[in-house]
């Protein structure tokens, strides 16, 4: 019974996601202020209707329902509470329908915090909202609903749940990413509220920019929480493989940063409102294209949801129409949008152009890249791969003239910043930083790396770049703990964001280029030295766990003689599934990452073992939390606590917000 409940839930917020996108537009076209507030409250019925259905789902979990499919499927009596209760969202069905309850929690917020929005601008991002919900509660109720029941005959004990996944990493994970990706909508469905109304001018900029901001927050989390995830899971010891899963992710966060940085022009100055208005239906948009790479079965993955060909056909379907008809729509409006001001060669609004275009080119290729393989295959030309060899040789340099412009947008003036003086300081701290860079591999053991220096010297100049900045606005306001307490909370986040970047372009640069390991056969009383270590393979137990049997090795570490740790790597066999798990031991470091993994057994008590140092690795995920934390902290700037004004500004004529 309790289970027919979630699937009426599961319904009624279907009925209701049909009303909240057409009642508060027809509202707003018949001019019937009275269809137009049942946006807000519609938008709460959804959210409640959907958090019944998702908690029933996960109560069937935690009472081990198998007369649930879905439960049978993706959980198991030996299955831990923890690993149960995120098994919810650990296969297709489940994790679309966090999908679906997500975009209910940003309708939601949207409905309780919008009170500054005039009510019919909110009514229309709200009924957008709804349609985008009728596609995917449509698709889960139809192909893929989430609780179809196992009767008569209900299983006594489920399949399990795919070992890959039964870890910490699916419960923080996927929610923090699907944040990020559905968070993208709210951009979306401002861009096509101002569209639609017809109110093309620099403020729906401000109503949207704080939304686009946490989104892209917790995107960039997101990822980094995945790539992190793979990297102590998997046993490979990598932390990017250009997979085309974590492309799919990778490629909208590239289009949304874009689009946080276009929305501060379009706030601040009035300009690039036809491109910020493309670049919000493309974020958006790209999240859809992921949603479709990862479930519909064209890619072979390790994170993909291997479903049939049908469902991606739906999402597909999908995918055609909200692309195309906000693309008719944009096309329809675009030509009205004015233009107003202009601004300098060298001014931030050209730096903040040269880097949107940089980031478009980089979404393109790795776009391009992704696609590529499957558009061959779909003409007949065979199986081609596109890999690391390509997205590097793209990657690479369209980074180093990214961080160029990040280094000198923040010090320039708006409309016009020809003054020399300004950029002094930059081209000081630019020698200084090929300097340092050129000299660092030179301290580093092995053969010359241009690579790192051209890395560590843009990594350098980027962070000396952002504390300059910071130095100037200290003296600005005069000190710094005047400079914390008056300055915009946007400019503090984006020091934050642009330190993280260069923190994380460092810790790629290490990690990349001077990883040392080796791929050992080892036994009980082996040693073997690695850099300055000597790992001496100590013991071999058998480990019985909850749900599984490990074969468990205990390596001792040494430094300089010393034992400094203990570690105890295992493969791990699943005993419902029987799949072989690598649980690879990791000892970190602020400097340094000490990878130690197990691989096949050899025979005569003898196992493949991988060691690896992994220098400045966890400078990688530091820099996407500070990143992160840059963009949670810019959301709080009192601006957009305050009601919207707009004023006319006296040297252009233009309309801006104020």
């Amino acid at each position: 019974m309790i289970p027919e409940i979630g699937h009426f839930a599961l319904v009624l917020a279907f009925a209701v996601s049909i009303c909240l996108a057409v009642f508060p537009l027809y509202g707003y076209l018949t001019s019937q202020d009275g269809f137009c507030a049942t946006a807000k409250p519609l938008a709460l019925m959804q959210g409640l209707a959907l958090a019944v259905a998702f908690g029933v789902l996960m109560y069937g979990f935690l009472a081990h329902d198998f007369s649930v499919k879905y439960v049978a499927d993706n959980s198991n009596l030996d299955l831990p509470w923890h690993f149960r209760m995120s098994a919810v969202w650990g296969a297709h069905e489940g994790s679309l329908l966090l999908w679906a309850l997500i975009l209910a929690f940003w309708g939601v917020a949207v409905a309780l915090f919008s009170r500054g929005i005039p009510d019919h601008m909110s009514a229309l991002v709200l009924s957008v909202m709804g349609m985008i919900s009728v596609g995917f509660l449509a698709f889960m109720l139809f192909t893929s609903n989430p609780f179809v029941r196992i009767l008569p005959f209900a299983p006594g004990n489920g399949a399990d749940l795919n070992p890959l996944l039964q870890d910490p990493g699916l419960i923080f994970h996927p929610p923090m990413l699907y944040m990020g990706y559905v968070g993208l909508s709210v951009a979306f469905a401002f861009a096509m509220a101002s569209l639609i109304s017809g109110q093309l001018d620099a403020t729906w900029a401000r109503w949207s920019r704080p939304w686009t901001t946490v989104a892209w927050a917790f995107l960039t989390l997101g990822i980094a929480l995945g790539s992190w995830w793979a990297y102590y899971e998997l046993g490979w010891g990598g932390w990017w493989f250009w997979d085309p899963v974590e492309n799919a992710s990778l490629i909208p966060w590239l289009v949304a940063t874009a689009l946080m940085h276009s929305l501060a022009v379009t706030e601040k100055r009035g300009l690039f409102r036809s491109w910020t208005l493309l670049l919000a239906i493309a974020a958006f948009s790209l999240s859809l294209l992921g949603t479709f790479l990862v479930r519909s079965g064209v890619l072979t993955s390790v994170h993909a949801f291997a479903n049939d060909p049908e469902r991606g056909v739906f999402i597909l379907g999908f995918l055609v129409i909200v692309i195309g008809g906000s693309l008719t729509l944009y096309a329809l409006r675009a030509g009205k949008v004015s233009e107003p001001g202009e601004f300098g060669w060298i001014s931030r609004e050209s730096f903040l152009l040269f880097n949107n275009l940089v980031l478009t080119v980089m979404a393109v290729s790795v776009l391009l890249g992704t696609l590529y393989p499957l558009l061959v295959d779909a003409v007949g030309g065979g199986k081609v791969s596109v890999g690391p060899p390509f997205f590097n040789a793209v990657f690479v340099p369209l980074t180093a003239i990214l961080i160029s412009g990040m280094a000198f947008g923040p010090l320039a003036k708006w409309r016009q910043s020809d003054d020399p003086k300004l950029y002094r300081p930059l081209i000081i701290t630019l020698i200084v930083s090929v300097l340092v860079g050129l000299g660092w591999p030179s301290l580093l053991a092995g053969s010359y790396s241009i690579s790192t220096a051209i890395g560590v010297t843009m990594a350098l100049w980027l962070a000396i770049a952002t504390v300059v900045d910071f130095k100037k606005k200290v003296g600005l306001y005069g000190g710094l703990t005047t400079t914390l307490a008056r300055v915009e909370k946007g400019m503090i986040g984006m020091w934050f964001a642009h330190f993280g970047l260069a923190v994380m372009i460092l810790g790629v640069v290490m990690v990349e280029n001077h990883t040392e390991h080796r791929d050992l056969r080892m036994g009980v009383g082996d040693a073997q030295r690695l850099g300055n270590y000597n790992v001496r393979m100590t013991d071999l137990a058998v480990i019985n766990g909850p749900n599984y049997v490990a074969d468990q090795a205990t390596f001792e570490i040494y430094e300089d003689d010393q034992l400094f740790k203990t570690v105890t790597p295992q493969k791990r066999r699943y005993d419902a599934s029987g799949m072989v798990m690598t649980e690879a031991s990791i000892d970190s470091g602020l400097m340094r990452d000490l990878y130690i993994a197990m691989g096949e057994p050899l025979g005569d008590g003898d196992w493949a073992v991988r060691l690896s140092v992994k220098p400045f690795v966890d400078w990688i995920w530091a820099g996407a939390f500070l990143m992160g934390l840059g963009g949670f902290i810019s959301i709080m700037d009192r601006r957009y606590r305050q009601k919207l004004e707009v004023k006319k500004d006296e040297a252009s004529g233009e309309e801006a917000p104020a």
